[in-house]
């Protein structure tokens, strides 16, 4: 399929077959986003023109989609942290994913299966500020049903050797 067709109807091309150098290559930039071509070859006993190549078809099939920083969100002034489930109607994901992305704070919205059709995840500085994300700006949808906050009492980063 051309590049333009792909464009217009939102599909993609499938990620080519990842091998075991290529997962641990993504091993090692999930843990540390800054390793230099360098360490990632010597780690995983390929040349640095080969890492180079692997790291940039792993980002061109979209399997990479990004490097950022791992944010401790209480140290960032966001001591509030919580899952928001919701109830939506039918059918009206995009639109109520749309509304969610312009929330202060959203920092990973799911379309799930079982009891909720939506998860997000949020920060805000504090309860009040949470309370005023739910109550004024998410219940307030006409395409949300219901809502339950899970509020986040401690987290454990995996990537971090939580595991």
């Amino acid at each position: 399929m051309p590049d333009e067709q792909m464009a217009l109807t939102g599909s993609r091309a499938p990620a080519r077959p990842l091998d075991d150098i290529d997962r641990a290559i993504l091993r090692m930039l999930q843990a540390d986003g800054r390793a230099s071509i360098r360490s990632v070859a010597e780690r995983v006993h390929v040349s640095r023109a080969n890492a180079y190549a692997r790291i940039n078809r792993l980002i061109d099939d979209g399997v990479i989609r990004g490097f950022s920083a791992r944010v401790d969100q209480e140290r960032a002034g966001q001591s509030a942290s919580a899952y928001i489930t919701l109830k939506i109607v039918q059918n009206s994901w995009r639109a109520v994913r749309d509304k969610l992305l312009e929330l202060p704070g959203a920092a990973h919205i799911a379309l799930v299966s079982g009891d909720f059709d939506v998860l997000l995840l949020v920060h805000t500085k504090d309860n009040r500020a949470l309370r005023e994300l739910v109550l004024t700006r998410i219940q307030a949808m006409d395409e949300v049903l219901s809502t339950r906050t899970l509020l986040i009492f401690e987290e454990t980063d995996l990537d971090e050797g939580g595991r």
